[in-house]
């Protein structure tokens, strides 16, 4: 379904939504604020933005509150290794990526003669210092651009500006899948960096995607930092804050949190009632309406999840049932066939280590 499209005339500091990137002030963090021993792609902390990583060390990352003095930030992302590869093989990568719907992005004009640049505007912090690569990646024609920045001064908070001219080839899908990937680039093997950087829109070599990039997986002492993403039509702005909840609200079009388990004495999921002897069944809407029809997400463990009725707990596991953007069915099941015929109540969380979520992630 499309939906409707920013106006592409002006791109002023009164205009609204100007940044392409959600959660660019690494502000939201509904999967929570740091995870270790990361060796494999994946969403782990901050909302919208996924690592991309084969065999190139091994991560902790976490929500930081070192940020640039004085620029309004009060959070950014903070990316440690505690296992090092000093000699990546030839398919190593890891890039830090952000993935946008093509519907969100139509006011570009790519693919015509009218195609609009792009500015990527952000505040990055390194032990290590070098070249740099952030690349463009066109999912829906496999077109691709690269641009270098460097780390100049180890542990410093530096702002980098990048321009990208528009790309008159390959319009956008104008839909809700994956059609532009944001990567910045901390390590890669010669699949992606024996050839010459791809600085103009081409089709894409794997070769030239990373020429010249550092690696910042070749030591336990490095860590790399970033904040203040912001990629827009046209020249750079200020960076555009965002009030919390919108910011959130922004996010949960991809993933929401439906119960944390720290409530769980409180926490239902839902009103349900008995639809086997051994099942009770739920209907959850969400808070915003999703991109697609997401999947659940939830901590398992014994006696997690109960549905409560007429003062008698009946604990079992949680399935999914019928999904779209807008709500889901919830099934709680046992593995015992007691629950009364006609039996009423609520989906909860019965531990406190239990946790609920959908995700819709591209």
């Amino acid at each position: 379904m499309a939906i409707s499209k920013i106006p592409s005339a002006g791109f002023q500091d009164n205009v609204k939504f100007r940044n392409i990137i959600i959660n660019g002030g690494m502000d939201i963090a509904q999967r929570g604020t740091s995870s270790s021993g990361i060796t494999s792609s994946g969403y782990y902390t901050l909302d919208r933005f996924r690592l991309n990583l084969s065999s190139l060390g091994t991560w902790t990352q976490s929500q930081s509150t070192d940020v640039p003095t004085g620029q309004g930030f009060t959070t950014s992302l903070k990316m440690d290794c505690t296992t090092a590869n000093a000699s990546p093989s030839a398919s190593d990568r890891l890039l830090f990526q952000q993935i946008i719907e093509g519907q969100m992005l139509q006011y570009l004009k790519k693919g015509t003669s009218n195609a609009e640049s792009t500015t990527l505007s952000f505040w990055v912090k390194s032990t290590k210092t070098g070249t740099n690569i952030v690349e463009l990646f066109d999912n829906d024609n496999t077109r691709a651009i690269s641009k270098s920045y460097t780390i100049n001064s180890t542990n410093t908070w530096e702002k980098k500006t990048i321009t990208y001219p528009g790309d008159t080839s390959g319009a956008f899908g104008n839909d809700n899948n994956a059609s532009l990937y944001l990567g910045f680039y901390l390590g890669a093997g010669s699949d992606k960096t024996s050839g010459t950087l791809q600085t103009s829109w081409v089709a894409n070599t794997n070769a030239n995607r990373a020429v010249g990039q550092v690696n910042h997986a070749d030591s336990t002492s490095n860590e790399w930092y970033i904040t203040g993403v912001q990629l827009e039509a046209g020249t750079a702005s200020d960076f555009e804050f965002l009030p919390v909840d919108v910011n959130l609200q922004r996010c949960e079009r991809y993933y929401q949190v439906l119960a944390d388990g720290a409530e769980h004495s409180t926490a239902n999921l839902c009103t349900a009632g008995q639809y086997t002897n051994n099942g009770a069944y739920g209907v959850i809407r969400f808070l915003t309406i999703m991109r697609t029809a997401p999947s659940m997400e939830q901590v398992t463990g014994s006696d997690y999840y109960r549905f409560r009725s007429g003062g008698a707990n009946y604990n079992g596991t949680l399935t999914l049932g019928i999904s779209t953007p807008r709500s889901f069915r919830l099934n709680l099941e046992r593995s015992q066939a007691d629950i009364p015929t006609g039996a009423g109540g609520w989906i909860g969380l019965a531990n406190a280590s239990a946790k609920v979520a959908v995700t819709s992630e591209l």
